[in-house]
């Protein structure tokens, strides 16, 4: 399921795992792993795999193209309500990001007009984001001092993000791997920085779930060295300023 070139993070994060488990080797983990339906072991080994690496507004581009295009674009076809789905999102800065967007650039889009959802695989790193609360070097990656002054307050040695955003995200427990049928059609998905460690047949897979999901004049933001190209066929690929980003194929009319 990791992409061949990204096995050695298993060697570099099973290991702990492997030896606090009171196991001898990471193979004799693995073997383990294979031998036992999902459990709680499987979890913690995802959890030790996963790269939390992520900032506020991180690869500036999909916020600006979100700000410039996609939202007034989506607001001149009149629709007012929006489903918007951050996959994958750690601790909850992309999907914050987002949130303090929208309340900067588009107050007329009230909380309740936006559905905001955050999902990821690691219990642990929801329950950071549920807290929004940042530390030091979290809350100086991406954001201004205006807009940290403006939506944070300082809370022991870490930064409190207010409530009123805090409250625009549903932050949901989902794996990209299994079923997503509780999941709204969407006008905005992003899924970035996330593919890049699954091997092909796992990137098509998830690929190819995306479709029936998104709405046909839906958006599609991947990371920056992330591509449906060569993939899946379902996607045209649209450059919006300097962002790249995915929407459906147009059928051919008849």
């Amino acid at each position: 399921m990791l992409d061949a070139d990204k096995e050695y993070l298993a060697e570099l994060y099973l290991a702990p795992l492997a030896e606090t488990a009171g196991f001898n080797s990471i193979d004799d983990l693995i073997v383990k792993l294979q031998a036992q339906p999902f459990n709680s072991l499987h979890i913690q080994a995802v959890e030790a795999l996963v790269t939390n690496e992520t900032s506020f507004f991180r690869d500036i581009y999909p916020f600006e193209a979100l700000k410039n295009d996609v939202l007034p674009m989506i607001q001149q076809q009149g629709n007012f309500a929006l489903n918007i789905w951050c996959a994958a999102c750690s601790s909850g800065q992309e999907p914050y990001s987002v949130a303090i967007l929208i309340r900067e650039h588009f107050p007329s889009l009230a909380k309740e007009n936006v559905k905001l959802i955050a999902s990821d695989f690691s219990n642990k790193v929801l329950a950071r984001a549920r807290q929004g609360i940042y530390n030091n070097f979290e809350i100086s990656r991406g954001l201004s001092k205006s807009l940290r002054d403006r939506y944070f307050q300082k809370q022991g040695n870490g930064w409190l993000l207010n409530q009123e955003i805090r409250q625009m995200v549903d932050f949901r427990h989902l794996n990209l791997l299994e079923t997503w049928s509780a999941m709204p059609a969407m006008d905005i998905i992003f899924m970035r920085n996330v593919l890049l460690y699954f091997d092909t047949e796992t990137k098509k897979s998830i690929l190819t779930k995306i479709p029936p999901l998104l709405k046909s004049d839906g958006y599609l933001f991947m990371g920056g060295g992330e591509t449906t190209i060569n993939l899946v066929n379902s996607f045209a690929r649209v450059q919006l300023g300097k962002a790249i980003c995915y929407q459906l194929q147009k059928k051919p009319s008849a």
